[in-house]
């Protein structure tokens, strides 16, 4: 059974500080139904060893150890990079430029047929045929 969902960097970022809008809508779903694929492990594992060895750090490791316990993986498979390679001409064709990471974590829902769950809606939008959701905005203080 393939997710319906795919959660975006900012949007793991949002659940590892334990967001209620974010963690609520997590809880409603059912289990299987939200993927996190593998490029926002690395974005996220990036900015946690960017930090410097402390309480915040080691916590913010157990959080996100604790969400990929809890949620399988969306694989990057051959259609993944496909899409990908899609996206990306297709955007750079139109002078709308995205990142590499958020062309993958992009092409990773729509391999799927999933919805992006993402609190940077506007930007995400861009790629053609990609459906997004916010879990946090509106449900709470996003800048918290």
């Amino acid at each position: 059974m393939s997710p319906k969902f795919v959660l975006d960097t900012n949007t793991v970022s949002w659940l590892m500080r334990r967001h209620e809008g974010a963690k609520g809508r997590l809880a409603a779903k059912r289990p299987g139904d939200v993927g996190l694929p593998q490029p926002v492990i690395a974005e996220i594992s990036y900015g946690i060893a960017r930090l410097p060895r402390s309480r915040r750090r080691q916590a913010l490791r157990e959080q996100l150890e604790l969400l990929c316990e809890a949620l399988p993986r969306v694989p990057w498979t051959d259609q993944v990079s496909e899409r990908f390679g899609a996206i990306k001409a297709a955007l750079e064709g139109s002078g709308s430029r995205l990142e590499d990471f958020d062309l993958a974590i992009a092409a990773h829902a729509l391999a799927l047929g999933a919805t992006l769950v993402t609190s940077d809606v506007d930007h995400m939008q861009r790629v053609p045929g990609l459906t997004v959701d916010d879990w946090c905005h509106g449900s709470a203080d996003p800048k918290r």
